[in-house]
């Protein structure tokens, strides 16, 4: 099953789609086949083919392996609310096997880069019982974390850590990616993640003003996670 990963953030709005596809589009540059998974996605538009997830589709563009829509994004739900209510409203359960099943049908096919991406942190909710962690759990996937550097993000990263660790799982490495206008203190912010975090920091994504995978990839080193 080549080399496969888990992508969430400290936060929603942190820039999991833009990591996720990067690393996916700096993969294809070094020669790899690629294919990038969002299970459930809140926030989608309908469309003539149905309802469509920008993130979704961001991802879809960097996969090099021929996939549909719906394997890519097989739970897709219309309000950008967290998923577990979107579903409730739409008359919907979602269910932690079922979306590792979609998972595994992709990974089945072999690329040699995968992502699987979440949605908000590591804690939303699936249902009463369940959350998107559970997919990575149940797929036994290393996770990359992607923070998103505000006030605020050491706690949320460092809890994140945690988390993930405490579930079982491998943190492969982490992101941190500036959103808009540089924080006060962050390479003081930096310096603190970088001594904490028990894993390598695989890019820096400063602010882009064209915030383009082709561009995120620039920033990665792929070697730290491969």
């Amino acid at each position: 099953m080549g080399n496969a990963f888990f992508v969430t953030g400290t936060d929603t709005d942190c820039g999991k789609t833009l990591v996720a596809a990067s690393l996916l589009a700096a993969a294809r540059r070094q020669g790899f086949s690629t294919a990038g998974i969002k299970p459930v996605a809140a926030g989608c538009e309908q469309t003539p083919q149905g309802l469509r997830n920008s993130d979704a589709e961001l991802l879809r563009a960097h996969t090099s392996l021929e996939l549909s829509y719906e394997q890519i994004n097989p739970v897709a739900l219309e309000p950008a609310i967290a998923p577990h209510i979107a579903a409730k409203a739409a008359g919907r359960r979602l269910n932690a096997d079922r979306l590792v099943g979609f998972c595994r049908g992709v990974l089945m096919q072999r690329p040699d880069v995968a992502v699987i991406e979440g949605a908000g942190g590591w804690r939303v909710p699936l249902n009463d019982r369940e959350t998107l962690a559970d997919i990575a759990r149940q797929l036994q996937l290393p996770v990359i974390l992607v923070v998103g550097m505000k006030l605020g993000c050491i706690n949320h990263a460092l809890l994140t850590a945690e988390a993930i660790m405490r579930d079982g799982l491998t943190l492969a490495g982490w992101v941190p990616n500036t959103l808009g206008e540089k924080m006060p203190g962050y390479e003081q912010n930096l310096a603190t993640l970088q001594r904490r975090l028990p894993a390598p920091m695989i890019g820096e994504l400063p602010f882009l003003t064209e915030p383009t995978p082709e561009c995120g990839a620039e920033y990665l080193d792929m070697a730290a996670i491969l």
